[in-house]
Formats: structure tokens, C-alpha cells, sequence
């Protein structure tokens, strides 16, 4: 989860980032350290509906997986890492589906 946090930081140095976390263990771990531009969001327990990258893997399922079949596990994972990167470079569409008012309203309270 560092690596992850680590490696979403660098490639938005700009950007402030409030990443959504659930109950996952290695969301809560006390060794974690957010980088200076990442703010970590704890969701309550058993609330997935309050999880708003739950609404981007429904994204990704109905723009980029709807009704195909894959050769080969590789296919599959590089059409996963494809739609990733055209959502990355979409920030008014990613705006759109997580950011929803209580997530901001809980930054600035």
C-alpha cells in the first residue's frame, strides 16, 4: 500500500488527493506514511456503497469490458492497464464519479 500511495503521489505532484480507504488491513496499517499530498479518508466498517472507487470499477466494466472475452489472462490485464491510464488522463470524468459533497465537506471540517 506504500508503494501504491508513494507511486500515485509522484505521478500527481500537483494534485491534492483524498484517497478513500476501506476497513482492508493494509489500509489501516499504523506504518503507513501519506505523502505530503495524499490525505487518507477512512470509510466506517461494512459500507461499500460509501466507497467511490467502487462507482470507477463499475466505470471501467461498462466502458471498457462490456460483452468481451479475453485470449489470454495478459490480454485481459493489458486492456485493464490501458482503461486505467485513458481515466487517469481524464480528470473532469473522474471528478465526476467520486466527488461526491461528503467527501468534501469532511475535508474542510
Amino acid at each position: 500500500m506504500q508503494v501504491f500511495l508513494d507511486e500515485v503521489a509522484a505521478r500527481h505532484p500537483l494534485d491534492k488527493i483524498v484517497m478513500v480507504l476501506d476497513g482492508a488491513g493494509w489500509h489501516t496499517s499504523h506504518s503507513l506514511k501519506p505523502p505530503a499530498n495524499v490525505y487518507l479518508l477512512a470509510l466506517p466498517p461494512y459500507a461499500p456503497e460509501l466507497n467511490p472507487v467502487e462507482h470507477v470499477w463499475d466505470e471501467l466494466r461498462e466502458k471498457y469490458f462490456h460483452n468481451l472475452a479475453f485470449d489470454s489472462m495478459e490480454a485481459l490485464e493489458d486492456q485493464l492497464a490501458a482503461s486505467l491510464r485513458t481515466l487517469e488522463l481524464d480528470h473532469p470524468r473522474i471528478q465526476s464519479i467520486v466527488r461526491w459533497p461528503w467527501i468534501i465537506n469532511a475535508l474542510l471540517n
